[in-house]
């Protein structure tokens, strides 16, 4: 039999753990899980980049002889790594020309690589053979002098300011200027023809004898497309130092920029 004294001592153990269970906190049950996140919306890819655009590629004339040459123009727009054209003129700018004499009727073919790609567009130049010279025929000798017949049968071409291009007039000068050379040339089988480049006052001596110089290249270049014999053409520049006008007007200048034509030495 337990005492008194030590039940009242399980009592007080068995009441103080009842108290301390009762006191115990209850532990909140977890906080429910976070919603899982959205998915981020697809992202679309970035545009392919465009090739190159060769917006011209061409060659003026595209039928020559032997001997004759063709100008090739070309313009490509875009981004561009590299730009080359075939037939050995190699690399080349985004725009640009190039005078070109092939031997025989050639392709050429221009590429432009970009980040998108390549592009590529071609020209044909056609070259004829030249024609069999005429037999050889005894003609009477010329009635009249070089100088002369240059006087009256070969008529100047004009130019606009600061230009050598050869304009719409000066074309058709040149075109009937082409069928008297090649018949004063044939009256006279051992002269030459110079053909002088002169400009108005405006500008420096030096910059008016590179410009003389462009005209009287361009008009002979027209005339040898035309049946004139490249070697019977010389050309020389006068600048500014030859006007026949010395008026300060405009109507002065313009009879300044012009090619002309004189016998050979």
């Amino acid at each position: 039999m337990f005492s008194t004294r030590k039940l009242t001592l399980i009592w007080i153990a068995v009441m103080l753990a009842a108290f301390a269970a009762g006191c115990k906190k209850k532990v909140p049950p977890p906080p429910p899980p976070p919603p899982p996140a959205a998915p981020a919306p697809p992202t679309e890819p970035p545009p392919a980049p465009a090739a190159p655009r060769i917006t011209q590629f061409s060659a003026e004339p595209t039928s020559i002889q032997r001997g004759q040459s063709s100008t090739l123009r070309w313009e490509v727009a875009g981004q561009t790594n590299s730009i080359a054209i075939n037939n050995g003129i190699g690399a080349v700018m985004a725009t640009g020309n190039q005078r070109v004499s092939p031997n025989g009727s050639t392709t050429y073919t221009l590429t432009a690589t970009g980040p998108g790609g390549n592009t590529t567009a071609s020209a044909t130049i056609n070259v004829a053979e030249p024609p069999p010279p005429p037999p050889p025929t005894r003609t009477p000798p010329p009635t009249r002098s070089i100088v002369d017949r240059l006087s009256s049968d070969v008529q100047d071409a004009f130019f606009d300011y600061d230009k050598s291009d050869i304009r719409g007039d000066a074309r058709d000068t040149l075109t009937s200027d082409a069928a008297a050379l090649r018949s004063i040339l044939a009256d006279f089988p051992t002269a030459s023809i110079v053909i002088e480049g002169h400009c108005d006052e405006r500008g420096s001596a030096e910059y008016n004898l590179g410009l003389g110089d462009r005209r009287s290249t361009s008009a002979k270049d027209f005339l040898v497309q035309l049946g004139v014999p490249a070697d019977r053409l010389k050309t020389i520049s006068y600048g500014k130092e030859r006007p026949q006008c010395t008026e300060a007007n405009e109507t002065c200048w313009q009879k300044n920029r012009r090619a002309h034509f004189a016998p050979g030495q």
